[in-house]
């Protein structure tokens, strides 16, 4: 490991060390290591499947607006040469990030987890989420496919025939999920409406704040960009409220914070949840097709299969989203 730390601190003109690089968490998308020496920590976002140095442009620009408006969050920070993203040549066998690989460094945040069942935390997260909103007001650019569209029959049909002959252990757990939920949810996968589209976050899920010593730090800003204001609120509350096993009253709050702080968006119905089923049904969509790709490592395809499997049970339920819709509308 010693290589592969020693080149991100001179990459990112930290120092000379010592240095040491443990790993802590591993998303859909990247690996967090956790870079210490010098009396300074930071995190190290190892991005496993690729870089988009545009959407990386979005993310800074949006981290730092937010600060402006007394958003904490982690700083990203730029290397020796300016850039947001550096990629490491180094061989990566002796345990940190893989040869080849591209990464990002952040401020490293200590903190607890938020609580969802403390009040001042959701009326900071409602609060936040409509600072987001009216500065992110006047978005041009249309939201990506992701939030947008999800598989229609015969993409599922495709995959479902590649997961059955790869034999994973799930392919009829997966045919059932197509048939029930994946059929169910589609038909209120829809394009948003111009009108009402905002820069902003993106993933504002209750994972992604931590409790800091000077209060809540608002996490992994890698998905900024364009997004139904709208939209993003109900798949927020959905997700802060407990999801499928939730309480609606903790969304009632969030949603009463928000438009306390001058928040314009509201819940109108399963319809406005749009957002939230397409990027549900696109994950277990991505996990499984990572689950049977040779191109991908071992590892990295053992990740996808656990995935594609919770995900399946993630999935919202109408039925859920239909009684917190009609709870938050009322506050509207």
């Amino acid at each position: 490991m010693h290589d592969t730390v020693d080149l991100i601190a001179e990459t990112y003109a930290l120092g000379a060390g010592p240095w040491t690089l443990a790993p802590v968490t591993r998303g859909a998308l990247g690996q967090i290591w956790k870079l210490s020496g010098n009396g300074s920590s930071w995190a190290v976002k190892e991005l496993l499947f690729g870089c988009d140095e545009d959407q990386v442009r979005r993310e800074a620009a949006l981290r730092e607006a937010s600060e402006g408006l007394g958003i904490a969050s982690p700083r990203l920070m730029r290397n020796r040469e300016g850039a947001y993203v550096s990629h490491l040549d180094a061989d990566g066998s002796s345990g940190g990030p893989s040869g080849g690989s591209d990464i990002k460094l952040y401020d490293w945040i200590d903190g607890t987890p938020a609580d969802v069942s403390d009040p001042d935390v959701l009326d900071w997260f409602g609060r936040t989420m409509a600072l987001l909103h009216r500065a992110g007001e006047g978005e041009r650019e249309l939201p990506g496919s992701w939030y947008e569209r999800c598989p229609e029959e015969a993409e599922w049909k495709e995959l479902h025939g590649k997961v059955r002959r790869a034999g994973l252990p799930w392919a009829d757990e997966l045919g059932r999920f197509i048939a029930t939920s994946a059929r169910e949810l589609a038909p209120w996968v829809t394009p948003s409406d111009p009108a009402d589209l905002v820069t902003s976050h993106l993933d504002l899920q209750p994972q992604n704040v931590l409790i800091g010593r000077d209060g809540p730090v608002l996490l992994d800003w890698d998905n900024a960009g364009s997004a139904s204001a709208e939209r993003e609120l109900a798949r927020a509350l959905f997700m802060w409220s407990g999801g499928n096993e939730g309480d609606v009253e903790v969304g009632v709050r969030v949603a009463r914070a928000y438009h306390s702080a001058g928040g314009r968006a509201v819940v109108q119905g399963p319809q406005s949840f749009s957002m939230l089923f397409a990027t549900a049904l696109n994950y277990v969509r991505v996990q499984a097709e990572c689950a049977i790709d040779p191109a991908v490592t071992a590892a990295q395809r053992e990740f996808g299969s656990g995935q594609a499997v919770a995900a399946m049970g993630w999935v919202p339920e109408l039925g859920v989203v239909s009684r917190l819709s009609a709870a938050v509308g009322r506050v509207g």
